[in-house]
């Protein structure tokens, strides 16, 4: 049974730094992508960031330059370190992995990912 479990957030000052961590388990494959969504009240979720098999990359281009996505060496983990935050970055993020079948490639779509994290509030201040 697949589980991501989400941590870190809070509250923040614009221009300040947090960073959130997903601890994945229950994988039966060795690699995976991993990615970060976030939705802000009243919008649609939107993918921030993943990363896959390989450690390629991908960050939304809301948070180039300001967000980063990495994972540990034994890829358990994956991290959203996020810095210079500004208002709308408020949000609930959560962590998503998709199924087994896209074989550690990251979807475009938020509709293929089968996992979720219970999300993190993320309250960035004036």
């Amino acid at each position: 049974q697949v589980q991501l479990m989400d941590s870190g957030g809070g509250s923040v000052q614009a221009g300040g730094s947090l960073i959130l961590s997903c601890a994945a388990s229950g994988f039966t494959h060795s690699g995976y992508c991993m990615g970060w969504f976030r939705q802000a009240p009243g919008k649609d979720r939107e993918r921030v960031a993943t990363i896959d098999a390989n450690r390629g990359t991908r960050h939304a281009e809301a948070v180039k330059g300001r967000f980063r996505i990495s994972r540990d060496g034994a890829e358990n983990t994956v991290y959203l370190q996020m810095d210079n935050l500004q208002l709308e970055d408020s949000a609930m993020y959560y962590c998503a992995a998709p199924t087994a079948e896209w074989a550690g490639r990251c979807p475009q779509f938020r509709s293929n990912y089968a996992y979720w994290g219970q999300g993190i509030q993320v309250t960035v201040s004036s």
